[in-house]
């Protein structure tokens, strides 16, 4: 009897968690402020200079900076593929070299391929993502995501953290 009585204090109870978010699926570029559609052009145009040799997929990027400057990049690969760089953190690095002291208000991203055509809006991957997330826990604010393809749909996103909700942040660097 005693036994039951441990075992049955041992069992852990389990919650179950659900995470949703939204975002703006947008028709086309006439749809958005002047600012965000002049964005997205320029990550449209940073995406013709990227160094994709073997993907033949290129990605650019413009950020938006409160000071009014707009920094581009561009994905650069290497044969040896992690020594690569997404265009995010290209054109996000960059911004905060340049300008360590401004903020990011929104970064665009256009992707395109030689190899066939991207019919949707492409997301920054986990690592971009990561860092996105960890620009706005460093600024105390939100980078607006505006993300399209080669055809006319945006996906417009009020934060980069609700792309990666349970983000790694500081207090994964701490003893418990």
């Amino acid at each position: 009897m005693i036994l039951i009585i441990l075992a049955l204090s041992k069992v852990r109870q389990l919650e179950e968690v659900n995470l949703k978010f939204s975002y703006k699926k947008i028709d086309n570029s006439e749809h958005l402020a002047k600012e965000d559609r002049d964005l997205l052009e320029i990550a449209e145009r940073a995406s013709k200079n990227a160094y994709a040799p073997y993907s033949r997929f290129h990605v650019g990027a413009a950020v938006r900076l409160d000071n009014g400057f707009v920094i581009e990049g561009n994905n650069q690969e290497n044969i040896a593929y992690p020594s690569g760089l997404c265009a995010e953190r290209v054109a996000i690095f960059s911004a905060s070299a340049q300008y360590p002291n401004a903020e990011i208000e929104a970064i665009a991203i256009y992707a395109s391929s030689t190899e066939f055509k991207v019919e949707n809006p492409v997301t920054p991957c986990g690592a971009c993502r990561q860092v996105l997330a960890e620009y706005e826990l460093k600024q105390k604010r939100s980078i607006k995501l505006l993300l399209s393809g080669q055809t006319e749909q945006i996906f417009e996103i009020e934060s980069a953290s609700i792309l990666l909700p349970l983000l790694f942040n500081e207090n994964g660097l701490k003893n418990s």
